[in-house]
C-alpha cells in the first residue's frame, strides 16, 4: 500500500525470509561460519539456535545458497510428526520412492540408506535441516540420531541440522538424548541485535528496497530497539506498521509519535504493558547512572611523558575540497595541563562530524553533516563495528574512535596514525597521547572508511561470478582457477577461508569488508591512508 508513496521497488520489512535482505551482523557472520565449518567437516550434528524471530530461518536460507551444487538439501518445516512421517517427509524431499500405502520404518529407512549410498558413489553429500526442532518428541530425536549411523567405512552419508528455539539446548541436555548430543561437531546460539546494528540493520533494508536510509529518525531507531529489544521480527513487525502509518498521514519522516502508535497497534496490551516497565526501568537506571557519572570527582592528569595542548578547540568543521593532510610532527607542551579524559569533553558527540575529516585523509570531500550515505557516492564505504584494539590495528586505517565518558554522554575523535606507543588525533592540529591512556576509555566501537574494488560491491560470496574474484586471486598468490577465473569456485573460497584464519578473522569464505582490507593490504599497489607507523 504504502510502496509507491516511499519509492520502494519491493516491500522493505517483510517477515518472509528473504535472502536480498539479510544482514550479517557479527553474531550473524558467527553462525553461518559453524554452520560452514560443521558441514565442511562432515558428519555428526550442528545446532543452531536462538529466540524467536533472531534469523535462524533466514540465516539458513543464506546458508543454503552458498552450498556447492553437489549437495542435496533436505529441508523439514513441520517437525510435530512421529518417526515414520519425519521418514517420509525426507523421502519426498530428496524424491526417495517409497510405498505409500505400507509405510514401515525399516522400509523407509532401507531406501534412504540405498538413496545415500548412490548419492555417495556420484560424489554427492546430503544435508537434512530441521526447523523448529525444538518441538521434536525423544523418541524422533533417538530416531534422527540412528540416522547418522548411515555411512560407509570413511564417511558419513547424512549431514543434520537442527535449527531451534533455546528449549533445544536444555532439550538435548536430557540424559535419554546423550549420545545425540556428543555427536554435535559445531553450535552456535544466535542473539538479537545490539543497538548500532539495529540502526545498520533498519538502514539496510530501507536501501535494499530502493528507498530512502533516513526514513526513520534516530530517536524513532531508538525506541523502536528498546521495543523490540533488537529482535529483527519485532523490527520488521513495527517498522513496517509504521511505514503504513506515515503513508496514513502523508508524511516520510518517520519519528517517536508514529513508533509509539504503530506499537499500540502491533503488541498485544501485555506486551505492551511489559515492555513500558522495561523502558521505565531502563531510565530509572539511566538517571541514576548519570547522577553517578556527572557527580564532581577528582580526574587524574597525565603522567610526565604525556603529550597535549594547553587548550583544544572542536575539530574544524568546514570541508569545502578535497584536501591530504601532511604528516607533521605532534604537538608536544607541558604534560600537566590537560586530563585526557578533559581533552575528550572537547570532542564533538555526533560520529558525522568527523566524517567529512576522515574523508579528506582520501582525498575526497564531502560537506558537513553528510555522512556514510554520501561518502558512497564518492566510491568509498563505511565499516562501523566493534572490536578489540589488536583487530583495529590490523586493519591499519586511520580511523574515528568512540568514546565513553558516561551512559548519558559518547564522544568521537579521529585517530590518524600510531607511532612508538603514542596515538596521534588530528583536531585542529596534531595531538599526540599515550595509547594505554586512549584505551581506557575507548569501548570498542570505531568506523573505518575502506576503497571497494567494485564500488558498492561490499560482499563477494562464494560461487558467484565477479571480476573481484580474479583480484582476490592475485592477492592470495594467484590461486588457480578450476575453470573461470572470475568464478569465486570452491578452490578460492578455501584458500580465503585459510587467509581469514591467518589474520584472525572470522573464517567463513565471505570477502566482506575486513577481509576486503586485509587483501588489499597484501596489495603493493595500494595507496590507503595507514594507521600504523610502527612497525
Amino acid at each position: 500500500m504504502y510502496q509507491q508513496f516511499f519509492n520502494f521497488n519491493t516491500a522493505p520489512f517483510s517477515i518472509a525470509p528473504d535472502p536480498h535482505f539479510i544482514y550479517m551482523s557479527e553474531h550473524h557472520q558467527e553462525g553461518l561460519a559453524h554452520l560452514l565449518y560443521g558441514i565442511n567437516h562432515g558428519g555428526g550434528f550442528i545446532a543452531l539456535t536462538g529466540e524467536v524471530g533472531t534469523g535462524k530461518t533466514t540465516l539458513c536460507h543464506c546458508l543454503l545458497q552458498q552450498l556447492p551444487e553437489n549437495v542435496e538439501i533436505a529441508l523439514v518445516l513441520n517437525p510435530k510428526v512421529n518417526a515414520i512421517e519425519l521418514l517420509a517427509t525426507i523421502c519426498d524431499e530428496l524424491h526417495i520412492s517409497y510405498q505409500q500405502e505400507k509405510q514401515t520404518l525399516k522400509g523407509l529407512v532401507d531406501n534412504l540408506n540405498d538413496y545415500l549410498l548412490a548419492a555417495h558413489a556420484c560424489g554427492k553429500r546430503t544435508v537434512l535441516v530441521i526447523d523448529e526442532a525444538q518441538n521434536l518428541s525423544l523418541g524422533v530425536l533417538e530416531q534422527i540420531r540412528l540416522l547418522t549411523n548411515l555411512e560407509t567405512s570413511t564417511t558419513k552419508l547424512l549431514q543434520i541440522i537442527l535449527l531451534g528455539q533455546p528449549e533445544l539446548k536444555q532439550l538435548l541436555e536430557k540424559p535419554a538424548l546423550r549420545q545425540l548430543n556428543q555427536r554435535i561437531t559445531a553450535r552456535y546460539h544466535l542473539t538479537a541485535l545490539s543497538y548500532p546494528d539495529t540502526q545498520s540493520y533498519i538502514k539496510h533494508r530501507l536501501k535494499v528496497s530502493g528507498g530512502n536510509a533516513h526514513t526513520f529518525n534516530r530517536r524513532a531507531i531508538k525506541k523502536i530497539y528498546l521495543l523490540s529489544k533488537g529482535i529483527p521480527r519485532l523490527i520488521n513487525v513495527l517498522c513496517d506498521r509504521a511505514l503504513l502509518g506515515a503513508y496514513v498521514d502523508g508524511t516520510q519522516s518517520i519519528n517517536v509519535k508514529i513508533i509509539n502508535k504503530a506499537a499500540k497497534e502491533v503488541f498485544s496490551p501485555e506486551e505492551a504493558s511489559t515492555r513500558a516497565s522495561f523502558i521505565i526501568s531502563f531510565f530509572v537506571v539511566f538517571i541514576v547512572s548519570s547522577i553517578y557519572y556527572f557527580w564532581p570527582k577528582a580526574e587524574t592528569t597525565y603522567s610526565k611523558h604525556v603529550t597535549l595542548s594547553d587548550s583544544f578547540e572542536k575539530p574544524n568543521k568546514a570541508v569545502n575540497k578535497p584536501q591530504v593532510i601532511v604528516e607533521k610532527e605532534a604537538l608536544i607542551i607541558e604534560p600537566d595541563k590537560l586530563s585526557f579524559r578533559e581533552f575528550l569533553e572537547n570532542q564533538p558527540s555526533s560520529l558525522a562530524a568527523l566524517i567529512p575529516q576522515l574523508a579528506t585523509l582520501w582525498g575526497k570531500g564531502i560537506l558537513q553533516g553528510e555522512g556514510c550515505t554520501n561518502i558512497e557516492a564518492t566510491g568509498l564505504s563505511c565499516l562501523f563495528d566493534k572490536a578489540e584494539w589488536a583487530e583495529l590495528k590490523a586493519l591499519n586505517r586511520p580511523v574515528i574512535m568512540e568514546f565513553e565518558l558516561s551512559e548519558l554522554k559518547k564522544v568521537y575523535a579521529l585517530l590518524v596514525r600510531v607511532d612508538k606507543g603514542l596515538a596521534i588525533f588530528l583536531i585542529d592540529e596534531e595531538i599526540s597521547v599515550p595509547l594505554e591512556q586512549v584505551l581506557k576509555y575507548w569501548n570498542g566501537y570505531y568506523l573505518i572508511v575502506w576503497q571497494p574494488l567494485i564500488p558498492e560491491m561490499t560482499m563477494v560470496y562464494p560461487y558467484k561470478e565477479t571480476d573481484s574474484a580474479l583480484w582476490i586471486r592475485r592477492q592470495l598468490g594467484n590461486i588457480l582457477a578450476d575453470g573461470n577465473a572470475n568464478l569465486f569456485d570452491q578452490t578460492l573460497k578455501q584458500a580465503v577461508i585459510t587467509f581469514q584464519k591467518e589474520k584472525g578473522l572470522l573464517p567463513d569464505g565471505i570477502v566482506g569488508p575486513k577481509t576486503f582490507i586485509q587483501l588489499n593490504n597484501n596489495d603493493p599497489l595500494n595507496v590507503s591512508p595507514k594507521l600504523n607507523r610502527d612497525d
